[in-house]
């Protein structure tokens, strides 16, 4: 079964801090203050931070919606360097990466989608839908789910929270008001911006070029999803001209039918076909269709990345999210989840026009320095309107840019980026430090920097 980690070689909990940020060993450890409860679910770290595992202090609730013990009122330093936890941190945020706190939930032990029998249904009727049957069906499904509690509308960034908190009981312990690490991007950027097409029908194959222009008229290359079986016919010419005019190709699915996850034995046998086109096509990413996942089969995909866990997932088929806005790896693949809300869902479900949610969920992510990740359709952007509104997108994001306020790269790159630094060190180079490593010429040096109960990020 795939674990989540921060780095390809660190699992332990007493590495757990040095892994997220690269930061020196710290001397202090963390240790569990007591037997863990039998069973899983979910409680508070501090307010607002919602968890799901065991817990040693109170017992876990069954509910998201029942009330919540606060396990952040039982860490109580103990003057030494050790600190007492009444959780296993490393199960906690294993738990929210990979949906683990789903269990609890109508779909069982795997996040799969709540109504199969619905989705089932619906993907044997769509190809004779029309569009606004298909829009008036998805809104009576998914109009309940904006009063979900968890994960967190309209962004979820519980990892961050979390990951905070353990260094601040670990600076605390160790009497450390000061803490280097190496920066989440390189040159210092303050943030990482990608942008995503998943291409779903000939019309979409069809309208690409236009895609590429626009997005070019911006300075912005970006990566097309290409579904590589039944769905449309793929030019000769097509895939070669997304990538000689310095665009990105990845694997989307393999027939987009729906049911790439529905068995295990199934699974196998697509993701040989998915990986035989990765290999044809020269591709490292994947995006599964309509964002459907199993993480504990993903050791199958002979790929560098994956692109299809949400966030969170108020108005998707399959519910749950990952509740980070970083990547993180599964295995030997690197998760870039998607922290934005899709362009089909902004327009078709939630009736948006505008940009408005878009620039909400950009500055939650830009004050985590995380990583910006949008899914744009070919297909839905054709007319006018969308377009409209997708251009006004490129526009805002391009001004971060020219601000120095994001990185705006390939999903290759990041991908790149991320594994580079999940394998620097910070090692001691006079009275400072000194980033070593494989592509530490890109890295900046930063400082967490301990305010009372909360930690600033400054660069050295």
């Amino acid at each position: 079964m795939p674990r989540t980690s921060d780095s390809s070689n660190s699992r332990s909990t007493e590495h757990l801090l040095t892994a997220r940020f690269r930061c020196p060993p710290n001397p202090a450890h963390f240790s569990l203050s007591g037997p863990l409860s039998p069973t899983s679910g979910y409680f508070q770290l501090g307010s607002g931070v919602i968890c799901y595992g065991q817990c040693s202090s109170g017992t876990p609730a069954k509910h998201v919606t029942d009330p919540l013990h606060d396990a952040r009122r039982h860490v109580t330093p103990n003057g030494s360097s050790s600190i007492p936890l009444p959780f296993d941190p490393l199960q906690i945020i294993d738990n929210l990466r990979c949906e683990r706190y789903l269990a609890n939930s109508p779909g069982g032990e795997q996040p799969l989608p709540a109504n199969r029998l619905f989705r089932n249904t619906y993907y044997l009727l769509r190809p004779f839908l029309p569009v606004p049957v298909r829009k008036h069906l998805q809104r009576l499904y998914f109009r309940s789910r904006n009063t979900i509690p968890f994960p967190k509308w309209p962004v979820d960034q519980t990892v961050e929270s979390v990951f905070e908190q353990l260094l601040v009981f670990a600076m605390k312990a160790g009497k450390i008001s000061r803490l280097p690490f190496i920066w989440f991007w390189p040159e210092g950027a303050p943030s990482c911006t990608i942008l995503t097409h998943d291409v779903e029908s000939a019309a979409g194959v069809e309208f690409c070029p236009q895609l590429m222009d626009l997005n070019d008229s911006f300075g912005v290359k970006s990566s097309f999803q290409i579904v590589p079986e039944l769905r449309y016919p793929i030019p000769d010419s097509f895939l070669p001209g997304i990538r000689g005019r310095g665009f990105e190709i990845n694997i989307h699915d393999l027939n987009h039918d729906g049911h790439l996850f529905t068995n295990r034995k199934q699974f196998l046998r697509r993701a040989e076909r998915i990986n035989r086109y990765a290999r044809e096509y020269r591709t490292l990413g994947f995006r599964s269709a309509v964002m459907y996942r199993n993480i504990d089969w993903y050791d199958a995909l002979h790929l560098d990345y994956d692109m299809s866990i949400p966030n969170m997932a108020h108005f998707d088929p399959q519910q749950g999210g990952c509740c980070t806005v970083l990547p993180f790896f599964i295995g030997h693949i690197l998760e870039l989840p998607l922290t934005t809300t899709q362009d089909y869902t902004l327009f078709h479900i939630l009736n948006d026009y505008s940009t408005r949610l878009w620039k909400d969920q950009i500055a939650r992510i830009r004050n985590a320095h995380g990583l910006m990740s949008f899914l744009i359709h070919p297909d839905y952007i054709i007319d006018a309107p969308a377009r409209s509104v997708y251009t006004e997108l490129l526009q805002y994001l391009t001004e971060l840019r020219a601000k120095g306020e994001t990185w705006i790269a390939l999903p290759r790159e990041v991908a790149a980026w991320w594994r580079l630094r999940s394998e620097m060190e910070l090692v001691p180079d006079g009275s400072s430090w000194r980033i070593q490593g494989k592509g530490s010429e890109r890295a900046r040096l930063a400082c967490a920097v301990l305010d009372h109960d909360r930690l600033i990020y400054e660069f050295r």
